[in-house]
């Protein structure tokens, strides 16, 4: 591929109107990215045209039903370059959460008691109690653990958990709460080795790399566009006979067909024509950067600079964090291992809760989380869950240095008041 150029954070921030808000007086700065990304005018508008336009329901003998069709037809074929696989493979939920649950009771079907699950305590809780669900119908769930110093996954852990009863590898592409990427693609050899599927949570991981289904070699993936810039909706990958084979819950009215049989009552079509928009708000950046055609390529040549520019902005960061007295990073600070992290940090700082400090920071303008976001199993067996979890930080490449800078220095002047 040819030279990627740097992002022009210009360009980027005039797509997102709400970059423009003010609070008391300040410059709002969108540090809350894990919980949710801001959308390009072009969602907006996508999302406003086909309600006003093109609304109906599917499968009419008239013209806003097969416009509806085609809406959406083009999002799933936008999804599918998306994630590098068929458009028969894309299946729209309401969320991620709802998907998961989905293919869980389905698999279910198929397990008789004494067959194991594994997951992993760095994983968000949708990724989790699904699969918990199953205990009932006897399945053994067990855990892989973490290095506790670092966060990250102990793979010599989970290797050694997986047998013959394993059946589903459910692992998460990247930790919603400490940022740490996951070595996914062994994740997925190791559970196909034993004859198990592996279930890949990339909800985390979406907005910051790119995603190849096919190289992972998976057999489902699931993501939310609200993560990546588009509207609150989930997207379930999952292979295509995986897809024919099992038998989701449904009702009878509903097709066969794959991947309709998986997609139950009306869908959100209004989203849906946004999330074709928000894959090609990444797709026009990527054509920004590098001469290209293929929409894939443009958004590999999109993630490229991203990783480059949100790389800049993780290490000034911890550089920044690490000069905050009482301050704990959880999850990675080494800069030699950057790759294996995303922008996203979960810290404490000694004599101040996550609360007062999210509420101080809010007060300035800078929109951070506290708490567990979901990443119950993480807070737990990290020992913070009952004292307020973590404050998180989470960039993303809309995200400027000025603004670490600033919440760097709100920070700062809360240690020191």
């Amino acid at each position: 591929m040819p030279t990627i150029k740097a992002l022009d954070l210009g360009w980027v921030r005039s797509q997102f109107p709400s970059l423009t808000r003010k609070v008391n007086g300040n410059p709002a700065a969108f540090l809350d990215g894990p919980g949710g990304t801001q959308v390009p005018q072009r969602v907006i508008d996508a999302i406003s045209d086909y309600l006003s336009t093109h609304n109906a329901n599917t499968a009419g003998a008239y013209a806003t039903s097969r416009e509806t069709d085609q809406t959406i037809a083009e999002a799933r074929s936008a999804m599918a370059d998306f994630l590098g696989c068929d458009a028969d493979e894309i299946v729209f939920g309401p969320n991620m959460t709802s998907l998961t649950f989905a293919i869980s009771r389905a698999i279910g079907r198929e397990l008789k008691a004494g067959d194991e699950i594994l997951l992993t305590h760095l994983d968000h809780d949708a990724n989790i109690s699904p699969w918990l669900a199953l205990e009932d119908r006897g399945v053994n769930i067990r855990f892989a653990d973490i290095h506790e110093k670092d966060c990250t996954l102990d793979l010599d852990a989970l290797a050694s958990k997986i047998s013959s009863r394993t059946k589903i590898v459910a692992v998460g592409y990247a930790s919603n709460a400490v940022g740490t990427i996951n070595d996914v693609k062994t994740v997925v050899g190791l559970a196909h080795e034993a004859g198990a599927m592996a279930f890949v949570d990339a909800v985390h991981y979406a907005p910051h790399g790119p995603i190849d289904v096919r190289e992972l070699a998976c057999d489902f993936l699931a993501c939310s566009t609200y993560k990546f810039f588009g509207p609150h909706m989930g997207v379930l990958y999952g292979k295509r006979e995986h897809l024919a084979r099992l038998h989701p819950y449904k009702l009878r009215a509903n097709t066969n067909a794959v991947p309709q049989r998986w997609e139950w009552g009306t869908l959100n079509h209004e989203c849906i024509a946004g999330i074709a928009a928000c894959v090609e708000y990444l797709a026009d950046l990527g054509r920004s950067v590098v001469a290209c055609c293929d929409r894939r390529q443009a958004l590999m040549a999109a993630y490229g600079a991203i990783q480059t520019h949100e790389r800049k902005l993780m290490e000034r960061m911890l550089h920044g964090l690490s000069e905050i007295p009482g301050l704990r990073l959880y999850g990675l600070s080494d800069p030699a291992r950057l790759e294996s992290r995303c922008p996203t940090f979960a810290v404490r700082i000694e004599g101040h809760t996550p609360l007062e400090l999210a509420t101080k920071l809010g007060e300035q303008g800078i929109f951070a989380w506290d708490g567990n976001y979901y990443a119950i199993n993480l807070t737990e067996r990290l020992g913070v869950e009952q004292t307020g979890g973590f404050l998180r930080i989470g960039l993303v490449h809309y995200n400027t240095e000025q603004e670490v800078d600033r919440l760097l220095g709100g920070l700062r002047s809360q240690v020191l008041a």
